[in-house]
C-alpha cells in the first residue's frame, strides 16, 4: 500500500468540488440535471465504496456543480467471500471452483465442511476513484435532449452533452483530479460571468468557489438567485407604487437564465390594457418571462386592475441603468401584445355559436366522433342534470345553452395562439356578447376543477356544464375500453374522475352516480345509433335509385329497411352497462380522501354492501364509521365481529329463518338477544334515515353483550339444536353490523 493510503486513516474527511461548464442549460432542463447528478455521484461513490457525507448541488445557465464533502482520503480494504463446494464433492466440482477463483486449493478457507474463497480486495485513493467516476457521470448523463459538436460529432461514440461541455474543475482535498472526458482535462480554473468577467479564475478548492466566483459577477446558488430576483422585482414594483403578481414558476426560470439577475420595471401602451389580463400575462409570461404588476389598492393587492408595466431580468448591470435594456424589451413586448390585440378583435367578429360550427371539423378521437358530437352529449346531460334537480336551481335552457358554447372557444385565434386560455378566453367573448352572466360563468370555469387544490366551482349552471362534461369523458372512454392502465391515463380519466368527485362534495349533489353513467351512456349509444342510422339510410337511397320504382316507393323502401336496421342494433344496447366505472370511482375516491385522513377500507366495508351509491350520504357513512372504529366499543367490536364471522366461515353457516328455541338460553345467550332485538333495528333505521352517528350508538350497545357471550357460551355445543340457534345468533350480529358496513373489509 502507497505511502498516501497508509497516512489516510488517520487524517480528517476532505471535499470535493465538481463543476461542469458548458453553454447555456435551458432553464427547464437545470432542477432535473441538479437531482440526476447528485443521483450518478451517489452511485459511483456507494459502488467504490467511498462513504459520503453532505452532497450540495447548484446550478447555471452555464455550469453545473457539486460540493461533496466527508470524503475519506482512500477506501478501507473490503474482504470478499465466495462460497465453494462441500469437502469431499467430485474432484470436478473443486476444480471449476478453483478455475473461477483462480486459487488453489491449499489457499481455499474451510469452516464446517465447506470450501470459501476469501480474497482481500486492497483500498485505493478516493481521488483515483473520483478520477474513473468522473468521466462515467459525464458519459452516463441523462439528459432529455443532448447533442454532440466539433469534428469528434462526425463518431457515434463521441461525446455527448446538452450543449458543447468547454470545461471541468475537478478539486479533491484542494488538488486536481486527474482525468479527462473526451478532449477536455480537468483543472482548477473556470470563467466569470460572460460580460463581466475576462480570463480564467482560479480555484483553490471548494470553500472560496463560491466566493471567488460571486467576484466575477456569477451567483452559483439557483436558490440564492431566486430569493434575490423575488426581492428586487417586489420592490422594482414597489417603488413604482404597483404590486407585482406572483409567479414562482417565472422565479425560477428566469433564475435559469441569468448568472447574475438584474430585475427592471418597465412600461407599455395603456391601449394594450383593453386585452384581457390573461391574455396579457400569457403574453409576458410564455413568450418574454416577465412578471406583471397590479395596481397598488387599500384592499390588496389582488384587487387592483391590471397595470401597463413588466418587470424584466437582465443578466448583466448596464451603465444606463438599464434604459436600453427596458426599451428594448417594451418593443418586443408591444410587438406581441399587438398580435394579442389583434387575435383579440378578430375573435369578436364572429358570435360563440358561429365559432362553435368549426367544431365538427376538430376531431375528438376517432372512436368517439368529432367536439362537436362531444358538445352536444354534453349539453343533453348538463340539462338533464337541472331537469332532474340534481344540480339544484339550475335553469335547464341555461344549463344547455352553456354546454352548446363551452367548446366555441377551441377554435378562436386567441386559444390557437395561448392553448392555457381555453374557456377563460371564452367566458370574456360570451360576455361581450351579452350573454347570461351564468351562460358566461359556465364557459370560463367549466373545466374546473382541474386537480387537487384547484377552485370547485359552485354556481349552478357551472357545475352542471362541468359536471356533465367530465362524465361523458369517462363514460365515453370506459365504453370504447380506454381506461387508465398502471401509470398511464392519456386521456386524464384520474383526474376527470377526481373532478367529478370535488364537484360533489363541494355542492353536496344527492343522486345515484349509477343513474349518471347510465344516462351518459344511452346519451352516447343513441348518438352512435343515428350515426349509424344516417349512414345506412344514406346507403339505402343509393341502393334503391337503380330501382324502377316511383318516389313514393323508394322512400318507404327506405323507411321500412332503416327503421328495421335501426330496432336491430338498440336490441344490441344493454340498458345498464356498469363496465368497471364504479369501481373506478371508488378507487379515486380513496386517493381523494386519503390525503384528509380517510381510511381506505373503510371507504372499501361501506362499499362492499352494495346499493351505496349516493357518494354525499357514503362519505358522510364512512366519516362516521371511522369516528366509531377509533373508540374502545368500536375496536372491541370488530374484534367480536371478526370472531363471529370466522365461526361462521368455518361450519359454513349461511343462516336462515329464526325458530323458536327448544331450550332455555343461558344469561348471556339471552342479553345478546335481547341486546339485538333492540340495536338492529334501531340500526337499520338510523341508517335509513342518514342518522349514521346514531346507528354507530346502536352498535355501541352489541359490544359487551358479544363479550359476554363468547366468555360464557359454547357455540358448538353438542346438542344440535343448541349448535344451530347460537350459530344463527352470530348471524343476526353479522347481518345487524352489515346494517352499517362490512367489517370484513375493515383491517385490525
Amino acid at each position: 500500500m502507497s505511502d498516501r493510503l497508509a497516512s489516510g486513516a488517520t487524517e480528517k474527511a476532505r471535499a470535493f468540488l465538481l463543476e461542469l461548464r458548458s453553454e447555456e442549460i435551458p432553464a427547464r432542463m437545470q432542477a432535473g440535471a441538479r437531482a440526476d447528478l447528485e443521483k450518478l455521484f451517489r452511485k459511483e461513490m456507494t459502488t467504490a465504496g467511498v462513504s459520503v457525507g453532505e452532497v450540495t448541488v447548484w446550478s447555471t445557465p452555464r455550469r453545473l456543480v457539486l460540493i461533496a464533502r466527508g470524503l475519506p482520503v482512500a477506501t478501507a480494504a473490503i474482504s470478499e467471500e465466495l462460497k465453494g463446494p462441500r469437502v469431499g464433492a467430485p474432484p470436478q466440482a473443486l476444480e471449476g471452483f478453483l478455475r473461477k477463483t483462480g486459487l488453489s486449493e491449499d489457499q481455499l478457507t474451510e469452516r464446517d465442511g465447506v470450501f470459501y474463497a476469501v480474497t482481500e480486495k486492497p483500498g485505493c485513493a478516493t481521488a483515483d476513484v473520483l478520477a474513473e467516476s468522473i468521466p462515467a457521470i459525464v458519459r452516463a448523463f441523462p439528459w432529455p435532449k443532448s447533442m454532440r459538436w466539433g469534428a469528434a460529432s462526425l463518431s457515434s461514440e463521441s461525446l455527448r452533452w446538452v450543449r458543447p461541455l468547454s470545461g471541468i474543475v475537478a478539486l479533491f482535498d484542494c488538488k486536481v483530479v486527474d482525468c479527462a472526458v473526451g478532449d477536455i482535462a480537468a483543472s482548477n480554473h473556470t470563467l466569470g460571468h460572460r460580460f463581466h468577467s475576462s480570463g480564467p479564475i482560479q480555484i483553490d478548492g471548494a470553500d472560496d468557489y463560491a466566493a471567488k466566483l460571486r467576484a466575477a459577477h456569477v451567483i452559483v446558488d439557483h436558490e440564492e438567485r431566486q430569493d434575490f430576483i423575488r426581492e428586487h422585482a417586489l420592490a422594482a414594483a414597489h417603488a413604482a407604487g404597483l404590486v407585482m403578481v406572483a409567479d414562482e414558476g417565472l422565479v425560477v426560470e428566469n433564475a435559469g437564465l441569468t448568472e447574475w439577475p438584474v430585475p427592471l420595471l418597465g412600461r407599455f401602451d395603456e391601449a394594450y390594457l383593453d386585452v384581457p389580463p390573461e391574455v396579457i400575462q400569457l403574453t409576458a409570461r410564455t413568450n418574454q418571462k416577465y412578471f406583471i404588476c397590479r395596481e397598488r389598492t387599500p384592499e390588496g393587492a389582488d384587487e387592483g386592475k391590471l397595470a401597463n408595466a413588466f418587470i424584466c431580468t437582465a443578466n448583466i448591470v448596464a451603465t444606463d441603468h438599464g434604459e436600453a435594456i427596458v426599451d428594448g424589451n417594451r418593443k418586443v413586448l408591444a410587438a406581441r401584445l399587438s398580435d394579442a390585440r389583434f387575435f383579440w378583435e378578430q375573435d369578436r367578429r364572429k358570435t360563440l355559436s358561429e365559432h362553435a360550427d368549426g367544431l365538427a371539423r376538430i376531431t375528438f378521437h376517432e372512436k368517439l366522433g368529432t367536439v362537436a358530437d362531444k358538445v352536444e352529449r354534453v349539453a343533453k346531460l348538463a340539462e338533464w342534470l337541472a331537469q332532474e334537480g340534481i344540480v339544484p336551481n339550475c335553469d335547464p335552457k341555461l344549463a344547455r345553452q352553456a354546454a352548446e358554447l363551452c367548446k366555441a372557444d377551441l377554435v378562436t385565434e386567441m386559444v390557437g395562439e395561448f392553448p392555457e386560455l381555453q374557456g377563460v378566453i371564452g367566458g370574456y367573448y360570451a360576455a361581450d356578447e351579452g350573454l347570461p352572466q351564468a351562460v358566461t360563468e359556465a364557459i370560463r370555469d367549466h373545466y374546473k376543477p382541474v386537480g387537487q387544490g384547484d377552485d370547485v366551482p359552485t354556481a349552478p349552471v357551472t357545475v352542471a356544464v362541468s359536471l356533465a362534461d367530465k362524465l361523458d369523458s369517462l363514460v365515453s372512454f370506459f365504453l370504447i375500453d380506454l381506461k387508465p392502465t398502471g401509470s398511464k391515463d392519456p386521456f386524464a380519466l384520474r383526474r376527470a374522475a377526481i373532478g367529478t368527485l370535488e364537484l360533489i362534495f363541494k355542492n353536496q349533489l344527492r343522486f345515484r352516480i349509477d343513474k349518471a353513467i347510465l344516462n351518459a351512456q344511452v346519451v352516447r349509444r343513441t348518438q352512435e345509433l343515428l350515426a349509424r342510422n344516417r349512414a345506412i339510410k344514406s346507403a339505402l337511397i343509393d341502393a334503391v335509385q337503380t330501382l324502377e320504382l316511383d318516389g313514393h316507393d323508394k322512400d318507404d323502401l327506405v323507411e321500412v329497411a332503416q327503421n328495421s336496421r335501426l330496432e336491430t342494433v338498440f336490441e344490441q344496447l344493454d340498458p345498464f352497462l356498469e363496465f368497471g366505472l364504479l369501481a373506478f370511482f371508488a378507487d379515486r375516491l380513496k386517493v381523494q380522501q386519503r390525503e384528509a385522513g380517510v381510511r381506505h377500507d373503510l371507504i372499501d366495508a361501506v362499499f362492499a354492501l352494495g346499493g351505496e351509491d349516493d357518494l354525499v350520504r357514503l362519505l358522510a357513512r364512512v366519516h362516521a364509521l371511522q369516528a366509531f372504529i377509533g373508540t374502545e366499543d368500536g375496536t372491541n367490536l370488530l374484534a367480536g365481529y371478526k370472531r363471529a364471522a370466522n365461526i361462521l366461515k368455518k361450519e359454513s353457516f349461511t343462516g336462515g329463518e329464526a325458530k323458536s328455541l327448544s331450550y332455555s338460553p343461558e344469561p348471556a345467550e339471552k342479553a345478546l338477544m335481547d341486546a339485538l332485538d333492540l340495536a338492529g333495528p334501531q340500526a337499520a333505521a338510523a341508517v335509513a334515515g342518514e342518522y349514521f352517528a346514531r346507528a354507530m350508538a346502536a352498535l355501541a350497545t352489541l359490544r359487551a353483550p358479544i363479550d359476554a357471550f363468547f366468555d360464557d357460551v359454547t357455540v358448538n355445543d353438542a346438542d344440535p339444536a343448541k349448535r344451530e340457534a347460537r350459530l344463527g345468533l352470530l348471524a343476526r350480529f353479522r347481518d345487524a353490523v352489515h346494517s352499517v358496513a362490512d367489517f370484513s373489509k375493515i383491517e385490525g
